[in-house]
């Protein structure tokens, strides 16, 4: 998984295409579905979100996704989980300070932000999780929320 999230970074351009072409297509079909079926659909919904997901992006199905504002890099990934920019402990090759061996989620958001159209997006200031949306989809919250 690792190495995919590295390579959907690297190429957050392209991910960044293909989020604004499904998304509104996906949410279009979602709410549809919960209009007809209600909460039916929640639980196979959720786990195909989940799947696509975690192959391409780590996910960690916070229920607030951000990853579209932030260079296609889960800020969940993060051992402190923080949601708004590195912290101090990033060392100077770019790796994390509390799992060494892995690049910090922020110097890939920041590098990924970068190669996207709407890379800007990471300036803006994200709330901090609300940990009752943990493991809940949020292409059905997003959808419900329109």
């Amino acid at each position: 998984m690792y190495q995919v999230r590295l390579w959907t970074n690297r190429h957050a351009r392209a991910m960044e295409r293909l989020y604004n072409i499904f998304n509104p297509i996906i949410l279009r079909l979602l709410r549809g579905t919960s209009k007809i079926f209600g909460h039916s659909l929640d639980k196979p919904v959720t786990l195909i979100e989940k799947a696509t997901k975690s192959l391409f992006f780590d996910c960690q199905m916070c229920g607030n996704c951000v990853l579209s504002k932030t260079g296609m890099s889960c800020p969940m990934n993060c051992p402190k989980t923080i949601r708004n920019g590195p912290c101090g402990g990033v060392r100077a090759n770019g790796m994390c300070e509390v799992k060494p061996k892995m690049r910090c989620v922020w110097v890939d958001a920041w590098e990924g932000s970068a190669k996207m159209k709407y890379g800007d997006e990471i300036k803006q200031v994200q709330f901090s999780v609300d940990h009752r949306q943990s493991g809940l989809s949020s292409w059905l919250k997003a959808a419900r929320d329109e």
